[in-house]
């Protein structure tokens, strides 16, 4: 009853968007709320949300050295108006807290708590959680720690499942060390390079300029912890894992390879790869139509299983 309801919710909010825009030529701009929360070490964290409580739910997490900011176009995609978007910035990024000692990154458990915690303060009931790169790692952190049973669905875009150099490439080993660099100068430089690495379609100067301030604010810690985490294989977690799972993946990923997706999809019956040809790293930022498409269609389905 409570899925036919979201699934009626969201079609109805989506309807009453397509008319608004049919008749101003604009899409209304949902109202923001914003929220703050702690883990369970204490870590403040920091996001905001949108569109019905009631209709189905999706929590974004972002990748390593992004924030909630990555996805904007998502949250102004007419194809997802009529769901619960909710995103937040990591630990150590954005508006969150940032710890100083690596050991904070290090440990998925408190990655997966993290979730828990924004769960719970943006009051969501089932939501699918969609992680871009770290935060595909973050969402696996979670599974293994809560299980899968409060997620109605998964989508893994350009996703960190396991780390292994066979699956990342040689130049994301080289930002690992280069972009966590106790020389600021490098440091700076390759942080700028790490940035361009993640788009094949390259975003406007503009939007380069504030993607790198957010970059610019990831302490190293980040970097330095979660290299050395003692979890670094989440492929078992995913292949146990009951619910449906939507793969998005950049067909041009100069970071993480497609045999990363593939594997998954091998490991989990039922699950399906969508494989983006003009896209690298970001394809929810280089081809969004499609992406809010795709991932609409996954939410509907998912709240209804």
């Amino acid at each position: 009853m409570l899925s036919s309801r979201r699934s009626f919710l969201a079609g109805a909010a989506s309807f009453a968007a397509l008319a608004v825009q049919a008749r101003f030529g604009l899409a209304a701009a949902p109202a923001r709320e914003n929220f703050s929360v702690r883990s369970s070490d204490g870590t403040a964290l920091t996001g905001d949300a949108q569109g019905d409580p009631q209709a189905p739910e999706i929590l974004f997490i972002h990748g390593l050295r992004q924030s909630r900011l990555s996805w904007d176009k998502q949250f102004a995609d007419p194809a997802l108006v009529g769901f619960r978007l909710v995103r937040f910035d990591l630990r150590g990024h954005g508006d969150s807290d940032k710890p100083s000692s690596p050991d904070a990154y290090a440990d998925a458990d408190r990655w997966a708590d993290d979730v828990a915690a924004v769960i719970a303060a943006a009051k969501l009931h089932r939501p699918v959680l969609v992680g871009w790169s770290l935060g595909g790692y973050v969402a696996g952190a979670y599974l293994r720690k809560y299980g899968g049973t409060g997620i109605a669905g998964i989508n893994l875009v350009d996703a960190v499942t396991k780390l292994s150099p066979d699956l990342l490439t040689p130049l994301a080993g080289t930002f690992a060390r280069s972009t966590t660099s106790p020389d600021l100068a490098e440091r700076t430089a390759e942080t700028a390079r790490f940035l361009e690495a993640c788009f094949h379609r390259r975003p406007t100067d503009a939007e380069l300029q504030h993607m790198l301030v957010v970059n610019g604010m990831t302490p190293r810690a980040v970097g330095e912890g979660f290299v050395r985490t003692a979890t670094p294989d989440l492929e078992p977690v995913f292949q146990a894992y009951a619910g449906p799972v939507l793969l998005t993946h950049g067909a041009h990923d100069r970071l993480v390879r497609l045999a990363m997706s593939e594997r998954i999809k091998a490991l989990h019956p039922g699950s399906r790869l969508s494989v983006y040809a003009e896209s690298g790293h970001s394809p929810f930022y280089e081809e969004p139509a499609r992406f809010g498409r795709e991932l609409a269609t996954f939410v509907t389905a998912s709240a209804r299983g």
